[in-house]
């Protein structure tokens, strides 16, 4: 062969090559955003608030080994290890993706949740049989799973294939999964589900009464101003969403409404809250009574942010930037270990008053 017919073949081969890796990403491109929009079909027409998590893509990141030695351990408890034993089943090892979705009737509210994984059907379903009832709705086999003594209510799940599970604590199953089957109000979260395709983690929340009172009453004292919530229930849509970056999570959160005056005060009031705190953590006299890790901490987190507004057309767009840092779960950590000790001295003290009541 000549030299000339060899370069054309490596080039051939080359070409070849490059044209079956191009080919190959497409595919597995597609074949992920299709699981997800797969997952993303069974949203109610009537959902407030939906949450999704990729497991798959967290797996591979730096940041869920550090996130993992801050959480607890569901397999130190007796019976999430029993669960483990009988059906085959971790959530660390087997749960690719899940999404949630949160309705909101009036002042109640109920959730679907959809999970992908790698499950074994007939251990799991042998599992559910010894533990709850089932009755047939439809096509689907459904199993009751309840526990009287903590007051909740059951929670009705199925298998809507070997690799996919539905659940949901409404009266109802197959009337939240018809629901789901109306398309009519999927096209706005579709739209915002687009923006977030690449996220492993995220939660878009819709304008609901309800879901605005919990924000507002779980915002922290000093966040809570008239202006300030006006401003946050003019909101639309607001979406949250994280990104591994090494040990790091890189987290955007947007607020989404029609008024470009409401979105420019927002962004304001946003960036003033920001030099304020990081002012106040650089006070001469607060840096003497403040641990330096967590101030540290905190700072590390307020160096990082961004505030910043966005047009999107009609929709006016507030946007706040962030990363969680490694510094930050150690110190939530930290907080959430040193709580319940905080409360053993007063538990301590109550043998004492009743012993001295006795003496007089």
């Amino acid at each position: 062969m000549t030299p000339t017919r060899n370069v054309a073949l490596v080039a051939t081969l080359a070409l070849l090559l490059v044209v079956a890796l191009l080919v190959a990403g497409h595919y597995w491109s597609n074949s992920a955003n299709s699981s997800r929009q797969q997952l993303w079909q069974w949203i109610p027409s009537d959902s407030a608030a939906v949450a999704f998590l990729d497991f798959e893509q967290f797996r591979q990141s730096p940041f869920l080994a550090t996130f993992y030695s801050w959480a607890p351990h569901p397999s130190e408890d007796s019976e999430y290890a029993e669960f483990v034993r009988d059906t085959g089943f971790s959530y660390e090892r087997d749960l690719q993706a899940a999404l949630v979705a949160i309705s909101t009737h009036g002042t109640s509210t109920n959730f679907l949740a959809v999970a992908d994984g790698i499950f074994d059907r007939k251990k799991i379903e042998a599992f559910l049989d010894r533990t709850g009832a089932a009755v047939q709705q439809g096509k689907l086999k459904v199993f009751s799973i309840h526990d009287p003594s903590r007051q909740i209510r059951p929670v009705w799940l199925a298998f809507l294939s070997d690799q996919r599970i539905v659940a949901t604590d409404a009266p109802s199953l197959a009337s939240v999964l018809a629901s789901a089957a109306n398309h009519a109000g999927h096209a706005e979260w579709e739209s915002r589900f687009d923006r977030l395709a690449g996220t492993p983690l995220f939660v878009v929340l819709r304008q609901d009464p309800v879901l605005q009172n919990a924000l507002n009453s779980a915002a922290p004292g000093g966040l809570r101003s008239p202006q300030l919530s006006s401003l946050l229930n003019q909101l639309q849509w607001v979406s949250i969403a994280g990104k591994p970056d090494g040990q790091q999570l890189r987290t955007v959160v947007e607020g989404e409404c029609l008024s470009d005056l409401a979105i420019t005060q927002l962004r304001d009031i946003l960036q003033g809250i920001l030099l304020l705190a990081q002012n106040g953590l650089n006070d001469p006299k607060l840096r003497q009574q403040m641990n330096p890790e967590e101030r540290e901490a905190y700072l590390e987190i307020l160096k990082g942010a961004e505030v910043q507004k966005i047009d999107r057309g009609d929709w006016k767009t507030v946007r706040v930037a962030l990363s969680i840092t490694p510094k930050f779960l150690d110190l939530a950590r930290a907080a959430s270990l040193a709580a319940p000790t905080a409360e053993a001295p007063a538990a301590a003290e109550a043998p004492k008053e009743k012993r001295s009541h006795k003496k007089n």
